[in-house]
């Protein structure tokens, strides 16, 4: 194996803290060659479709890669902006605002990289970030609040293969989950509240969280009853009655059992049993995206609206609110509890300094070495 040589460490170079951001990621373009090689990415991913590799590679290559690019190349056509994908370009505000608010509070020791787990910017191009800015010290932020191993177990299996070619490894904590943190959910209540004020409040509130096959939450999976629970609090801080509010899976694949009630049936169902009005919100994303905005916004509205209902909005995701944002920064701060970057301020120029003279003194040609002394 070849593995990444570190850079020289130099002694007049104060170290930081290194955030590493994850979420789903996005084709670069929404043509149908970047949405095919996107796709194999993220279908060939053994957490996302657990199946006997060389029989779900002919299903893959010999079928789905021939004809799934370029319906959803047409689709991410319909949300493309001109910043580019949503997902990206709202991570990317996530991302410079949370630099910000992390540098305030930590006198500039932190550093934030977006690394996506399928397209770019990858996980492999954010951790190569951090390492240049000497992050000895990295927290993954997957920013997924509910944990399910093909999303969070994901992203740590893509930041270990990578971890495997580094000579010299940073030390690691990893955020799981934030399913049931209050701070977010005071955020998720506050954006329904927002919602409410501007378009009056449903007959039903539907949460809809992405689905997973029935099969994994049966080996373990705790994804759906972390759904579950965010739901149930959200809930229960708007003081909702319980015919009031329901929850749904999205977004299935193939032909196997995912988690039910799914999202489009339950609306159709309602628009044909009268339901007029119907208010939805996808709690498990931090960030809208594909799913979000053409699925949930546009196909599932027609869907509700053609079966018989009245009045269908789609209540946005968290995304860049500053509730949101300082709920993140907390969470950051808590979970890199203990380490020197967040209890007093990086080393000044005369430390640095010192360094550099004892680095010398024991040797070194300069102030450039493999090991801070």
């Amino acid at each position: 194996m070849t593995f990444v040589n570190t850079p020289d460490y130099r002694h007049d170079t104060p170290e930081c803290l290194g955030i590493l951001l994850t979420n789903l990621g996005t084709p670069d373009t929404p043509s149908v060659p970047d949405v095919r090689r996107y796709l194999a990415e993220f279908l060939w991913d053994p957490r996302v479709v657990e199946m006997a590799r060389l029989p779900w590679w002919l299903i893959l290559h010999g079928v789905i890669l021939r004809t799934r690019p370029a319906r959803s190349a047409k689709a991410y056509q319909s949300v493309w902006t001109a910043d580019g994908s949503p997902l990206l370009a709202i991570a990317r505000r996530q991302a410079t605002a949370l630099q910000g608010l992390l540098s305030d509070r930590f006198q500039g020791s932190v550093k934030v990289a977006l690394g996506m787990r399928y397209g770019n910017p990858s996980i492999s191009s954010a951790l190569a970030e951090l390492r240049q800015a000497n992050a000895r010290r990295v927290l993954v932020f997957p920013l997924y609040p509910q944990y399910s191993g093909s999303t969070v177990g994901s992203a740590f299996d893509a930041i270990a293969h990578e971890l495997t070619r580094w000579r010299w490894l940073p030390e690691l904590r990893f955020i799981n989950q934030y399913h049931d943190e209050p701070g977010y959910i005071d955020a998720l209540a506050a954006s329904i509240r927002d919602h409410w004020a501007a378009h009056g409040e449903p007959e039903r509130l539907l949460f809809s969280f992405h689905g997973i096959p029935v099969e994994y939450f049966e080996q373990g999976d705790p994804y759906h009853c972390q759904c579950q629970k965010t739901a149930r609090l959200v809930a229960e801080r708007l003081e909702l009655a319980p015919e009031r509010w329901f929850l749904s899976f999205q977004s299935r694949l193939g032909k196997q059992e995912w988690l039910k009630p799914y999202t489009d049936v339950t609306l159709k169902d309602w628009g044909a049993a009268g339901v007029k009005s119907v208010q939805v919100l996808s709690p498990g994303f931090s960030a809208d995206c594909l799913e979000t905005i053409e699925e949930i916004d546009e196909e599932n509205r027609h869907l509700f609206l053609d079966a018989g209902g009245r009045d269908y909005s789609y209540i946005p995701c968290l995304n860049d609110r500053p509730d949101h944002l300082e709920m993140l920064a907390d969470l950051i701060a808590r979970h890199g509890c203990g380490w020197p970057e967040l209890i007093g301020p990086a080393a000044g120029a005369d430390e640095l300094a010192r360094r550099v003279e004892r680095a010398r003194g024991m040797g070194a040609a300069d102030q450039t070495s493999t090991s801070g002394f």
